[in-house]
């Protein structure tokens, strides 16, 4: 897999149609981004830990849109799976990413990471390497579900006590952007108080997720107390789809409907 990569990545830097290829190397024992400039000089680059695609986690799309604002008349590559590539198809849509600009390079997620993950795209449509892994079925909403009201009330005011306000979630997230967040509002989130607002913070955050959200579970990994913040924001994606019959970046042209004014067409 990281052969046919490295041999795609090659040819895009040889030719120009790419100034830089964002993807992970692996240095003094961690693996972290890196933009490769010169064909021939991948040395280095790894898809994880064990080369697969499923050991190494990095918001890869986040380091873009900062190099991008930095060189917007440059193209640049960047490594992509499934939820990644739907993270670029939103930021698209959001104006934060030419698409013209850039150039996916996908590869697909390990089945037992698909499963895990609950993925609905664990393959993404720039496919370099990699299988046409299935979708998963979907239970960890429907369980949830299951508690009833009262039961998902319990649940989620005892897993929000937790928070320790780090902004990990928000840090680590691909999809948030924004140069004023409203967690630093003080008419929404008092500074300085432990714990934070229950479920004020957190349904804050969720909200502005609701059409945002590419179900790449970074947030998850992150929170060091453990909040299952990943299932509040898959529960949210089913509302979406639900109610509007929209998931974010499953379509590359589909609009949210929270940006529109009046019916959807």
């Amino acid at each position: 897999m990281i052969d046919k990569i490295k041999t795609h990545v090659d040819r895009l830097l040889s030719e120009k149609k790419i100034s830089g290829f964002l993807g992970l190397i692996e240095k003094n024992g961690h693996v972290g981004p890196h933009l490769f400039q010169e064909a021939g000089q991948l040395d280095g680059f790894c898809l994880g830990d064990r080369e697969t695609a499923g050991d190494a986690r990095y918001p890869l799309n986040k380091t873009l849109v900062t190099i991008a604002r930095a060189y917007p008349d440059d193209t640049f590559g960047v490594l992509v799976r499934g939820c990644d590539e739907r993270g670029l198809f939103g930021l698209y849509r959001l104006n934060q990413l030419d698409e013209d600009k850039v150039v996916p390079v996908g590869l697909s997620c390990p089945g037992e990471l698909a499963v895990a993950c609950e993925c609905r795209k664990p393959f993404p449509e720039s496919l370099v390497a990699g299988d046409n892994t299935p979708a998963p079925d979907f239970k960890q909403v429907a369980e949830m579900d299951g508690l009833g009201l009262a039961g998902r009330f319990d649940f989620w005011m005892d897993q929000f006590v937790k928070c320790v306000k780090c902004y990990g979630c928000r840090d680590v997230c691909p999809m948030c952007f924004c140069r004023e967040c409203s967690l630093e509002c003080e008419d929404l989130v008092a500074k300085g108080d432990l714990p934070v607002e229950v479920p004020v913070f957190h349904l804050t955050r969720a909200m502005h997720m609701a059409d945002r959200c590419v179900d790449c579970g970074l947030c998850d990994e992150a929170c060091p107390s453990d909040i299952p913040l990943r299932l509040l924001y898959k529960k949210t994606a089913r509302i979406m789809d639900a109610e509007f019959g929209f998931t974010s970046g499953m379509d590359r042209n589909e609009r949210s409907p929270l940006s529109q004014m009046g019916p959807s067409k």
